[in-house]
């Protein structure tokens, strides 16, 4: 089962990590042909477009992958009901998001407006959830690299085009977005032609409404379960724009933030492996089982996150040609350490989606996205950008590790987790990574050194645990 999940988020990891690392190599060349405006614009414009983007689905991924489990005979019927009612529903969905970008477009896009609009608004009305149900399928039915090549190839793709249009075409911020667009649409119709042709999955537009409103149901509590991860991951540029800081400033934490993306979108990618691991254990009464591996993804994190936080002052002045941009990374260090919540996270969460105890989700993972929202409000006028990476820090430790004590998790959980002690080893770990993120080259060499064979033993031994309960 270790191997399984080593190997699965290998795949999902590695792939989508492999157009990361070319982004990242790719920084030294476009950093010369962007400015902190066009981080700023980037930014602003994804942050209003992740606000509604939970809307896109209205949940119903939860009921996809539960279909898949509780009733295997029957699955293919519902998703492609639900896959009809989504298609019709994007439709609606753009007009209001293209709406939305048209009138938030920051003074300094304001001639690109409706081009903006149009690259955006272009893969939801011609494709709708198309990748979303063909990499859900592949994910449950275990199948990583038909989900690993079309992240490599179509997020290389986007890099690439990142340069053409950037450095070659000297688009600024619009070049980000004709990459996406383009890249976007290639990526659905590569799910979109097995889907319908070879996987029997297309969309039933006649649909049952009285199924439609029974899916509904279970997916709405979820709606503000999701939209929580945008109020703590997204809604902080939104308020700095409320509050009139400088386009050129959001463009600095977003750089910032998109390091903390790399590891936010390592997180995900543990999630869809660990997901039918953990499922089948459940399926097992195996709760023992299913806690090794989250305590497993936890060090693991932990060791990914430290190591990269203490050389991140080097990585920035190494691949980012801008000095004002580079002089951000500790901004970096906290929003990189802030999701090592996504392994335990995931310990709770999981079980819950499982017994379909989505009422109590939402509760305390919208709690954590308003607290958010409310202390961004209150400090980002005063501290500026510098507050809004720590309420991200506060809030994601707490959606981590708030559900531990939740009383429907208790009602389910038969295993300890002892949440407290891994939320407060990330705290003790972000403040030493940057503690040691300044210090000279030759004391980094000697910490690392030191305790990469320390973390490593300690994975090796749960790692050797497991395989005797195996056994």
């Amino acid at each position: 089962m270790l191997k399984k999940l080593f190997s699965h988020t290998a795949i999902y990891g590695v792939a989508p990590q492999i157009s990361k690392i070319a982004a990242f190599f790719s920084l030294p060349l476009i950093t010369k042909y962007l400015t902190d405006i066009d981080f700023g614009v980037y930014g602003l414009l994804m942050a209003y477009t992740t606000a509604l983007s939970v809307l896109s689905s209205l949940g119903l991924r939860i009921v996809i992958i539960n279909g898949f489990y509780h009733y295997p005979a029957q699955y293919k019927w519902l998703w492609r009901q639900l896959y009809g009612f989504l298609n019709l529903w994007n439709i609606f969905y753009a007009l209001i998001l293209g709406i939305l970008i048209y009138y938030v477009v920051p003074t300094e896009a304001i001639e690109h407006r409706w081009i903006l609009v149009f690259l955006t608004v272009l893969p939801l009305v011609f494709f709708g959830q198309t990748a979303v149900l063909g990499l859900t399928y592949y994910q449950l039915n275990q199948k990583p690299l038909q989900v690993a090549w079309r992240s490599a190839l179509f997020g290389v793709l986007t890099v690439l085009l990142n340069i053409l249009f950037i450095v070659y075409f000297k688009m600024g911020y619009m070049g980000w977005f004709w990459s996406l667009c383009i890249s976007g649409l290639l990526n659905n119709f590569s799910y979109w032609y097995p889907l319908n042709f070879k996987l029997d999955l297309k969309p039933i537009y006649n649909f049952k409404w009285r199924l439609i409103k029974k899916s509904l149901k279970v997916s709405f509590p979820v709606i503000p379960h999701h939209y929580s991860s945008y109020l703590v991951d997204s809604s902080d540029r939104i308020v700095m724009d409320w509050f009139k800081v400088s386009t050129g400033d959001i463009g600095k934490y977003n750089l910032a933030y998109n390091f903390g993306n790399v590891f936010n979108s390592l997180g995900t990618a543990c999630g869809m492996a660990i997901t039918p691991l953990v499922n089948k254990m459940y399926k097992k009464s195996d709760d023992q089982g299913a806690k090794r591996l989250i305590f497993l993804l936890q060090l693991s994190f932990f060791a990914i996150t430290f190591f990269s936080c203490i050389w991140l002052k080097e990585i920035f002045n190494l691949m980012i040609s801008n000095e004002a941009l580079a002089k951000m990374y500790p901004l970096g260090i906290i929003i990189i350490m802030a999701y090592n919540y996504r392994p335990m996270y995931l310990g709770a969460v999981s079980k819950l989606f499982y017994v379909e105890k989505t009422n109590m989700l939402w509760k305390l993972t919208l709690t954590a996205g308003l607290i958010n929202l409310i202390l961004n409000i209150i400090f980002i006028p005063i501290y500026g950008i510098e507050a809004a990476a720590i309420t991200t820090f506060i809030c994601l430790i707490y959606m981590g590790y708030a559900g531990y004590f939740s009383t429907s998790f208790k009602s389910v959980n038969n295993v300890q987790y002892y949440p407290l002690i891994w939320a407060v080893s990330t705290i003790l770990l972000t403040v030493l990574a940057s503690l040691i993120v300044d210090l000279n080259i030759e004391y980094k060499l000697l910490i690392t050194f030191t305790l990469i064979p320390l973390a490593v033993f300690l994975v090796l031994k749960l790692k050797l645990l497991d395989n005797e309960k195996e056994i």
